[in-house]
């Protein structure tokens, strides 16, 4: 009876985690579910040895586990699933003028330092019109022509990078469009001077990371895979 109601309880926990995912309960069941896990670890025996006892044939000691396991399996469950649900991709190149200074490592080890997990990369030399769809969006701004010559003037370094917030903090690592105006730390803040050769590209939002993954690289391209530092850089305590 109570090996049934603990597998009730995991489909519960299943169910809810994909209902609640993306709303405010989610973080909250989380919390629930982490502090009864630990509770219900701890006084399982004094469970199984009175009360289980106690009402035996009734099914109250089975009832209990089950209201206990529900949010403890939501806890097990989401070492299991909201990791891999929270991750995110997004596409970084390295501009000719980052690949003739030499600076392809150092661009790669600032990401890679930080958590990141590289999981696509190719050097290529892009034509002007791939370069015009790249920068698609900025075709009616006068410095499009030659920004797009610029990009397919020599190699250029594409990769795409995974990890929990890598988009937006990617951007951070980046530093501003204009050299002068980032911070020292970020990779354009120490190792560029002007706007016109910036060294680095990389996406601003999630759908131009989707799209820009898309027109860069063929699916088959990308890898999936657990790194070994993951658990170093994601664990739950």
């Amino acid at each position: 009876m109570a090996s049934r109601v603990c597998r009730s309880a995991s489909r519960s926990a299943k169910s809810l985690l994909s209902a609640s995912k993306g709303s405010c309960f989610y973080s909250e069941w989380r919390a629930i579910g982490a502090t009864t896990a630990v509770s219900f670890t701890r006084k399982l025996p004094f469970f199984a040895s009175n009360y289980g006892k106690a009402d035996s044939g009734s099914g109250h000691g089975a009832w209990l586990s089950g209201a206990l396991a529900l949010p403890a399996a939501v806890y097990m469950l989401q070492d299991q699933e909201v990791h891999a649900a929270e991750l995110e991709r997004t596409f970084i190149a390295i501009k000719p003028d980052g690949v003739q200074r030499g600076l392809v490592a150092e661009i790669i080890s600032r990401f890679e330092r930080k958590g990141f997990k590289l999981v696509g990369i190719k050097v290529l030399i892009p034509s002007k019109e791939f370069a015009q769809k790249h920068y698609h969006d900025l075709k009616d701004r006068p410095f499009f022509n030659g920004l797009c010559e610029f990009l397919s003037s020599g190699p250029v370094v594409a990769m795409v990078w995974e990890g929990q917030g890598v988009i937006s903090y990617g951007r951070k690592l980046i530093g501003a469009t204009d050299p002068q105006k980032s911070e020292p730390g970020t990779i354009r803040g120490d190792l560029a001077v002007v706007v016109g050769r910036n060294i680095i590209h990389g996406s601003d939002g999630p759908q131009t990371a989707k799209d820009e993954i898309n027109l860069w690289f063929k699916p088959e391209e990308l890898v999936n895979y657990t790194g070994n530092s993951e658990k170093w850089i994601y664990g739950v305590n």
